[in-house]
């Protein structure tokens, strides 16, 4: 019986959530069943290459599928971005590729947490009451 190894990687970007599988292929990349080349706008393809692009020949004999919902565009782009880099690491297990990805920016692996501040009930501003100056 033949095994086919998958790995499977999460990334996060404020409320968006990127769900990756990466398995042995041709290197097809689907992001919600859509294959990259086909995503629009131009920016959200090529944040979503970054990791692609810096693996180079490694990343072209693997296909990659992510499901992605919740928050905006571009924080969906972030968060697929940092899923795919998560699992060809994980595929991969190179310690070299790891170093390559922090060195270019950290959140490729490591997910960003921030979050825009919550509304306070009857303020106009996210901060729960006016500052003072003092004196």
């Amino acid at each position: 019986m033949k095994t086919i190894q998958t790995i499977q990687a999460i990334g996060k970007r404020k409320t968006s959530v990127a769900r990756a599988t990466i398995k042995k292929g041709t290197g097809v990349i689907r992001v919600n069943s859509l294959k990259v080349e086909a995503l629009q706008p131009e920016m959200f393809r090529q944040i979503i290459m970054e990791p692609i692009i810096l693996a180079g020949d490694k990343a072209s004999n693997v296909n990659i599928n992510v499901n992605v919902f919740g928050g905006g565009v571009m924080s969906q782009a972030q968060a697929v971005r940092t899923s795919i880099a998560n699992a060809l690491v994980d595929f991969l297990k190179d310690k070299e590729l790891k170093d390559k990805y922090l060195d270019y920016d950290r959140h490729m692996l490591v997910a960003d947490v921030r979050q825009k501040e919550m509304r306070k009930p009857y303020r106009s501003r996210a901060r729960a009451r006016r500052q003072k100056s003092k004196r």
